[in-house]
Formats: structure tokens, sequence, C-alpha cells
């Protein structure tokens, strides 16, 4: 079996447009893993703010907590109730932080799985066309 030029030629196109068309789609999937890691560390550095500021706060109130410790009357119930709200809100925002730390970086894992999927497919591809050709 001898191949013709034309369809030599046609076969080389239908290559180039399905490569064209996975680098596309390779590339489009990029962008979405990229957008989602920039959520992803948008949404981490909220959480860090606001755990740094609640520490703050409880803090503040911890400090005037204990300065008024003297004084009678019922403010020293309010001042402590109020710092340890502050206090446990910032406790769960450091959690959240730590845990979105911890995930780690996802980016473009899905991108470099598909890649190794499509070697493998042009692997194949290629092989099946070197057993295909005449001897």
């Amino acid at each position: 079996m001898s191949s013709s030029p034309a369809g030599l030629l046609a076969s080389l196109r239908g290559f180039a447009t399905t490569s064209v068309g996975l680098v596309h789609t390779r590339l489009e999937l990029l962008k979405v893993e990229a957008q989602e890691e920039v959520g992803r560390i948008a949404g981490m550095l909220l959480w860090g703010i606001s755990a740094v500021l609640l520490a703050v706060v409880g803090f503040t109130f911890l400090a005037i907590f204990v300065t008024v410790l003297l004084w009678d009357s019922h403010r020293l119930l309010a001042l402590g109730v109020f710092a340890v709200l502050f206090l446990v809100a910032a406790g769960v925002a450091i959690t959240a932080t730590l845990r979105l730390a911890r995930q780690g970086s996802q980016l473009f894992a899905a991108s470099l799985a598909e890649l190794r999927r499509d070697t493998a497919d042009l692997s194949t591809t290629r092989q099946q066309m070197q057993d295909e050709l005449p001897r």
C-alpha cells in the first residue's frame, strides 16, 4: 500500500487542526486553573487579615479587661465576654487560614494530567501509524 501525496497532505492538515484544537483546549484549562488559584489566594489573604484584625481587637479588649479588673459593677463581665468573642473569632480565622495554606496549590494539576494523557495518546497513534507503514 502506498500513500498518495494528497492523502498525506490531508492527514497532515487533520493533524495540524487537531493539534491546534488541543493547544486551544489546554490553554483554556490553564486559564481556568489560574483563576481558581487567584481565588484561593484571595480567600487565604482575606482570612489572614481577618485573623490579625480580630486578634488585635481581642487583645485590646483583654487589656481593657485587665485594666478595669479592679472596678466594681458588671463592666468586667461585658468586657470579658467581648474579649472572649473576639479571641474565639480570631481562632476560627487562624484555623481557616492554616487549613487553606495546608491544602497547597493545585495550580495546573488538571492541565498536566491532560498533557500526560495527550502524550500517551500521541505515542499510541504514532506507534499505530508506524505499524501500518509498509516495510
